[in-house]
């Protein structure tokens, strides 16, 4: 029978980096699920009313990294399989941050804003009416909230400490606004156990992340649902969401990152519907959308969406 689960953020929870050597902070069984607390992206947490906590990575690791917990193991999880993440709920904590500027990227530098004084906007979420609240200047804008978990991993399988900010082939921060309540995520196994991580709340998000920053909160309750599929051998992520069949492709090469995602869902339309590759590449132009996840961790993310029911055998 399956259980639930709970963990909420604390030092001995948090850490700030991949590795496959981390010892996991739970042990479930493949089916059980998992609801987790999760701090804001500067390690905080805000209350309402009371003093703010500020968290720690366990690990001590010495360099900035995403706040994430975990990482949770999965009992029968092993190399070759898929971990299927079912996200039931997401629920973002009343505020939220996003920057632009101040800093040198490739893309400030296009932008011209690398001189330009780091500008912050500070955000209210509210809830009762789905949207977040901010002031620039003399005025206040709002834009709907729709949350998601920017990173959620299992541990590469090469050896090392790594960076939480590029998206990997096991997942990680792939910053993809369709990742929300209701979606699945597979992601390959690479190593014993899995050792799944998540962090990195957004409240909202627009395809690109073009400033570098969601609006980043924390998040009062992420539900989610660990499934062990030995009948799935994935190369990359994969994802059945509200809006559609997704598949990722990541790379410093824009161009590349559009090439994997692509054709991962030509294989995916060619299993779908017994075509071959010639006949899903004709599907694909007339159905599939390639979106651009995002541009600044990087590693560069484009995904490709196949909306429900665009593809219909008759």
């Amino acid at each position: 029978m399956s259980k639930k689960h709970r963990v909420d953020a604390k030092d001995e929870n948090l850490h700030a980096s991949f590795s496959k050597n981390y010892q996991p902070i739970l042990m479930i069984e493949s089916g059980d699920s998992v609801q987790f607390k999760t701090p804001d992206i500067d390690w905080g947490y805000i209350p309402k009313e009371g003093k703010p906590t500020r968290f720690e990575s366990h690990e001590k690791e010495g360099f900035w990294g995403h706040p994430m917990i975990g990482p949770i193991a999965i009992r029968s999880a092993k190399p070759g399989m898929t971990l299927e993440v079912r996200i039931n709920d997401i629920v973002p904590g009343w505020y939220g941050v996003n920057w632009a500027g101040g800093h040198t990227n490739w893309l400030n530098q296009h932008l011209k804003l690398v001189e330009q004084e780091e500008r912050k906007l500070e955000w209210l979420i509210d809830q009762t009416n789905n949207r977040a609240i901010t002031q620039v200047g003399n005025r206040y804008i709002s834009v709907p909230v729709n949350p998601f978990m920017g990173v959620m991993a299992v541990a590469p399988a090469e050896p090392g400490v790594h960076s939480t900010m590029p998206p990997r082939y096991c997942g990680g921060n792939i910053d993809c606004k369709e990742l929300t309540k209701g979606s699945i995520l597979y992601l390959p196994i690479a190593v014993e156990g899995g050792l799944f991580s998540v962090g990195d709340g957004h409240a909202a998000q627009g395809d690109g992340e073009s400033s570098g920053t969601a609006i980043e909160c924390p998040m009062e309750l992420v539900d989610l649902t660990f499934i062990v599929r030995e009948d799935m051998h994935l190369k990359m992520p994969r994802a059945n969401t509200p809006s559609g069949l997704i598949t990722f492709g990541f790379h410093e090469d824009l161009n590349e990152a559009t090439i994997m995602a692509l054709q991962d869902m030509l294989e995916l339309i060619q299993e779908l519907y017994q075509v071959d590759k010639l006949e899903a590449t004709a599907l694909a132009s007339v159905a599939v959308d390639l979106r651009i996840t995002q541009i600044v961790n990087g590693v560069k993310g484009v995904h490709a969406v196949l909306p429900h029911e665009t593809l219909r055998k008759i």
